[in-house]
């Protein structure tokens, strides 16, 4: 969705709501596709003391798998994105608080797909406290405790020999 950011720049307007859904079900976390539903995009556009502000919620949900016990899961994220938008900067540094636009027309799908990238953690969970699962039998250890031998370190194997006395 491009949005003509025209009237806000010149005056003309005070505010452009934003209710749309962009489809994302193309990105790729991992090795797969997590975003089904779409991406809701809340807020508005608006001038203020002749600047253009951004203040949106965008919100999704996340169909995947747990990094730790491999589970499938859905996560609900939502975060708030607030940005002052312009035509150009002064200085030449990349600054994450501007959004700079070209021939006043905002790609609100582009600045959505780059947000949700930007704000995906880098490990999903199925919850805070996961364990995960066991590295010789491969049991859920959340579900069930495993009777595996845990693994000693050779240099106290022989301390180990004083356990069995």
């Amino acid at each position: 969705m491009k949005i003509d950011l025209t009237n806000l720049f010149n005056g003309n307007e005070e505010q452009i709501e934003i209710d749309h859904t962009v489809d994302m079900s193309d990105l790729i976390y991992s090795t797969y596709t997590p975003i089904k539903d779409g991406v809701s995009v809340k807020g508005r556009l608006f001038t203020k003391a002749e600047v253009v502000f951004l203040d949106v919620v965008i919100s999704f949900a996340f169909n995947g798998f747990c990094d730790r016990c491999a589970e499938e899961l859905t996560k609900n994220f939502s975060f708030v994105v607030k940005k002052i938008v312009v035509e150009q900067l002064q200085n030449e540094k990349d600054d994450d608080e501007y959004i700079v636009v070209k021939n006043r027309v905002l790609d609100l799908d582009e600045l959505v797909n780059e947000e949700v990238s930007l704000n995906l953690p880098s490990k999903i969970l199925c919850s805070e406290d996961c364990k995960g699962l066991c590295p010789q039998c491969g049991t859920n250890l959340n579900v069930s405790e495993c009777n595996c031998k845990k693994d000693v370190d050779p240099r106290l194997s022989a301390l180990l020999q004083l356990l069995d006395e």
